[in-house]
């Protein structure tokens, strides 16, 4: 939520030559309408199994680079799925610097409560071990930019992956 997955998987994707996909995207695209309208509609738990089952179509089709959405790794089976079938990188932000990317952005539904931060902190809590268990590889992003963590990115993809 903010650590910049889309913005970096989009240019790695490009590096690597493989297609890119952002798992909420393709819901929206599927659904025809925005995240907040499906939380409005079925609330998190619907919107959970959408994503659950679009994260099973696009890590079957292999060789891509997926960006998920920050709650993916709640559920045991998506953790499982992304980390048996690719090489998962968790994009480390502090809650702080989530809260200075995210202030203005009305698209996020579990953003719009009277405290952010202290939401995004209570996420990041939840969330930062689940991400650890799941990922191969574990980014900094407090002080790098995309373009850095690209380029580094894509020599540990070669350096780890292609031997």
């Amino acid at each position: 939520m903010g650590a910049g997955k889309t913005t970096v998987g989009r240019q790695l994707a490009k590096r690597l030559g493989r297609p890119f996909f952002d798992s909420d995207h393709e819901i929206v695209e599927r659904t025809g309408v925005p995240i907040p309208t499906i939380f409005e509609i079925e609330g998190e738990e619907g919107f959970r199994r959408r994503e659950a089952q679009t994260i099973q179509e696009l890590t079957e089709s292999g060789s891509i680079v997926l960006a998920t959405g920050g709650g993916v790794v709640l559920n045991p089976e998506n953790r499982q799925r992304l980390h048996d079938t690719g090489w998962v990188v968790y994009l480390n932000v502090p809650p702080r610097l989530l809260y200075e990317r995210t202030r203005h952005d009305r698209n996020r539904p579990l953003l719009n409560v009277p405290d952010p931060l202290a939401r995004l902190e209570e996420l990041h809590a939840t969330r930062d071990p689940l991400y650890r268990e799941t990922a191969h590889l574990v980014v900094d992003g407090t002080h790098l930019v995309a373009a850095g963590i690209v380029q580094y990115l894509f020599k540990e993809f070669n350096r780890l992956c292609k031997q």
